[in-house]
């Protein structure tokens, strides 16, 4: 056992450069498990820079200076953020507190009656016993998430202290990691060892999949939530504004996230349409979407495309979903392959084969 183990260690540690690299990785890693809550509106800074740095070098190159770049990208975020906390936010708690409170009852009156009409159309499937139980539990669970939605407790006034400190910090680390990106670069690199031809084989990769990854995910979360917000509008879906979010957010989390968003517009335009036209327009106009989206839209975005398989890209989602909610859910895919990007140029000493 010990001459495998020693052998493994000796094929993959043998090159000081997988050393490092094996350091690099285990430190950033330790930083985010252990000070990530803390360090957050940090961690945050350095994403939200990092992608906005290809905005930067963009205007760059079409001729505008690096601070003039600089202070129009940085405005544009300050907009962004500002629209989304001023006018979005509010937009969506008020429809989603109005969903809970008046079209969920709804819903839930509408299925209990269709439940309680199965027993007398299929007796020998389902029993009265059983739909009883079914119409207590989706009751139980409607006044659970009617709480969590309108009650706001004492406890919950340290996270909003923590969301306003967040907020003030935030902007105010985006710029400077903006402006003086370069100087911060400089210092970071400083540390690292002078052979670091590994590390800049994987920041190569990171750099060209998992930049155009995010950044292509962010245009088709705006372009898929506008269009399904102007369908939902034109239809005169109730609820448009929320639902057309909650279906941009769901190309997130590929083959899972448009199953699952289907739920809820189905419901909404089940209980304000039933069974008609309408109801009918509505789904074949959800389905269009999707459509575009998975079968023109994603290829356009995603010309230098991410080379992992589907169930590593499922594994990854519950993995890091898992450990780190909504974000780890959001950077899945990049982590995923970032992994995949190490493995790949990790050193590594090539085993003798005895000759035969």
């Amino acid at each position: 056992m010990m001459q495998v183990l020693r052998s493994w260690f000796h094929r993959y540690f043998s090159d000081e450069q997988a050393v490092y690299l094996f350091l690099v990785l285990l430190s950033g890693l330790l930083v985010v498990v252990f000070f990530g809550r803390s360090l957050a509106p940090v961690l945050t800074a350095i994403v939200i820079a990092y992608l906005l740095q290809g905005l930067v070098g963009m205007l760059n190159r079409r001729g505008l200076s690096d601070t003039a770049s600089v202070y129009l990208v940085y405005f544009l975020f300050l907009a962004a953020l500002v629209i989304s906390l001023v006018v979005m936010l509010p937009l969506l708690w008020k429809q989603s507190v109005h969903l809970v409170q008046e079209q969920l009852p709804r819903l839930l009156a509408n299925s209990e009656t269709w439940l309680r009409a199965l027993p007398q159309r299929y007796p020998e499937l389902i029993s009265v016993e059983q739909v009883e139980q079914l119409v207590a539990v989706a009751r139980e669970e409607l006044t659970a998430m009617g709480q969590a939605v309108l009650s706001v407790s004492l406890s919950s006034i340290p996270g909003l202290l923590d969301g306003l400190v967040f907020l003030v910090l935030l902007p105010l680390l985006v710029f400077f990691f903006l402006k003086d990106r370069r100087m911060l670069t400089g210092w970071a690199v400083s540390w690292l060892p002078t052979e670091r031809g590994a590390l800049a084989s994987v920041w190569q990769e990171m750099d060209l999949q998992i930049a155009n990854y995010v950044r292509g995910k962010a245009v088709e979360i705006i372009i898929v939530s506008v269009a399904s917000m102007l369908a939902f509008y034109l239809l005169g879906l109730n609820y448009a504004f929320l639902l057309a979010i909650l279906v941009g957010l769901s190309v997130v989390v590929p083959y899972i996230g448009a199953t699952v968003v289907t739920l809820p517009v189905a419901a909404v335009g089940w209980v304000q349409f039933g069974f008609t036209t309408d109801f009918a327009m509505l789904m074949v106009c959800y389905g269009i979407i999707q459509f575009l989206d998975g079968n023109f839209l994603v290829p356009i975005l995603f010309s230098e495309a991410v080379n992992l398989h589907p169930v590593a890209i499922i594994t990854a989602i519950l993995f890091f979903g898992g450990i780190w909610g909504l974000w780890g859910v959001f950077f899945a895919i990049p982590l995923a392959t970032l992994i995949k990007a190490v493995l790949d140029v990790w050193p590594r000493q090539e085993q003798a084969v005895p000759a035969g």
